[in-house]
């Protein structure tokens, strides 16, 4: 059949993304991803490779924090036409887990199936060689897509067994991809370093109480957000409740930084709604 799908690590794309656009591998949360304009590259570059078909579908490989609930990021990708969000873990070391199997698994049924006769995979895993190999005896050509410097994020293996090699550069990777820009202004971020006391006065000003300091925290929290943020919760919230389990990490450390301590269960249900709250109002002020 004439028709072209795309495979996507995006634990790869993440890391090596980052270190093409600083130079150096950021942690996940430092990245946003603009993810319409990510899949808009991603059905470039495959009508690009493989001019005579057209797109099955991109499948978008990553692991998946606190269980099977996707994060914003996640879930926007999975309401996005022509994608489909398959779920590995994330083990307790913050390390991805399980998508490289999906990869495999997936490519060799296509492929078997004959859904396909090209795929794209954006990727550098040696584990998933074996899985090209076997598209390949069904008569798949396999592009495979990098992201600069490929030398070192590739397995050269998996380089070697490729029908095709490419590479994205810097530029084209900031097209979707960028880094959030640290915030060292913010009066929550100083008052966290102050004593107990002074970090009270400075965060709440008239009233010093540590309710009135996390609602601040949160507040502050929910103005950092960017637009790609925010569109990812809205997608969250189709279908799950809650704080999406990204933000709520960050809003549980933001708020044992204010108080210098952990915070207690009733305060963790007052800094998650305050978040809900508040970020429900700025997606309705856009």
């Amino acid at each position: 059949m004439d028709r072209v799908a795309v495979f996507v690590d995006a634990g790869y794309l993440f890391a090596q993304g980052s270190v093409a656009l600083t130079g150096s591998q950021k942690p996940r949360a430092s990245t946003i991803l603009d993810a319409p304009a990510a899949i808009d590259a991603l059905k470039a570059f495959s009508i690009e490779k493989a001019r005579h078909a057209r797109l099955l579908r991109i499948y978008w490989y990553d692991g998946a924090l606190g269980g099977s609930r996707p994060t914003a990021d996640q879930a926007l990708l999975a309401h996005l036409d022509d994608v489909k969000l398959r779920l590995g873990f994330i083990n307790s070391a913050g390390q991805q887990k399980g998508v490289d199997p999906l990869i495999v698994t997936d490519l060799i049924e296509i492929a078997r199936q004959k859904s396909i006769c090209d795929a794209v995979l954006l990727s550098g895993d040696e584990d998933v060689r074996v899985g090209v190999q076997i598209a390949q005896n069904y008569g798949v050509r396999v592009h495979l897509l990098g992201i600069k410097p490929i030398r070192g994020s590739q397995s050269s293996q998996l380089l070697q067994e490729a029908d095709t090699t490419s590479e994205w550069d810097a530029e084209t990777v900031g097209r979707f991809l960028s880094i959030r820009a640290g915030r060292t202004d913010l009066p929550i971020a100083q008052a966290a370093t102050l004593p107990m006391g002074e970090r009270e006065s400075v965060a709440a000003g008239k009233d010093q109480s540590a309710e009135n300091l996390l609602l601040q925290t949160v507040a502050e929290l929910v103005r950092s957000l960017e637009r790609t943020d925010l569109d990812g919760i809205a997608a969250y919230w189709e279908t799950n409740r809650g704080v999406p389990s990204e933000f709520d990490r960050k809003l549980l450390r933001s708020g044992r930084q204010a108080l210098g301590r952990d915070l207690i269960r009733d305060e963790i249900k007052a800094v998650r709604s305050a978040f809900q709250s508040d970020a429900k109002a700025r997606l309705a002020s856009r």
